[in-house]
């Protein structure tokens, strides 16, 4: 190995990490936040707003009870899944409040579902501000048994919130 090469190397890597660390950051600059909302389902005002927000947006697809369509785990002729329950009977609360607060927003399609996806789950983004996403979350959560929202995943878990 000549200094020359000995140099490049490192000096090779160097440049690669930093652009890979630079596309990483521009991704996520463009990637929709969750923003600083927060879904509770112990706060009554941001409940009764879900509610209603639920029923005028959600209730068609996902049951007026959250119990979503009839053999949600069959895909239908089309290739797509039936729309999920909400309640404790679904797997909504398997996930985090950030990723449905994504999906929700930007609709079951990549990058937050597998590339070739097909799913009736549109973006909300556009018709609902994110404090009546939250509030439709907060809604869904504030119907699950304590036993189910224990055990929610959370990235605040451990740091004073559930």
């Amino acid at each position: 190995m000549t200094a020359a090469s000995a140099i490049r190397s490192p000096l090779t890597l160097l440049i690669g990490a930093a652009a890979i660390t630079a596309v990483a950051a521009a991704g996520w600059m463009f990637w929709p936040a969750a923003s600083s909302g927060r879904a509770d389902p112990t706060d009554a005002g941001q409940v009764a707003l879900g509610e209603a927000v639920y029923k005028a947006s959600c209730a068609s697809c996902h049951g007026a009870n959250l119990e979503g369509q009839p053999d949600w785990r069959i895909r239908k002729p089309d290739g797509r899944l039936p729309a999920p329950p909400h309640d404790e009977t679904g797997h909504t609360w398997h996930h985090p409040d950030q990723q449905l607060f994504r999906i929700t927003k930007l609709g079951l399609k990549p990058p937050l579902a597998p590339e070739g996806y097909q799913s009736d789950m549109p973006a909300f983004g556009g018709v609902l501000p994110d404090d009546e996403i939250w509030a439709v979350l907060a809604f869904i959560k504030s119907r699950w048994p304590s036993k189910v929202l224990a055990r929610q995943p959370s990235p605040n878990k451990g740091k004073g919130q559930k």
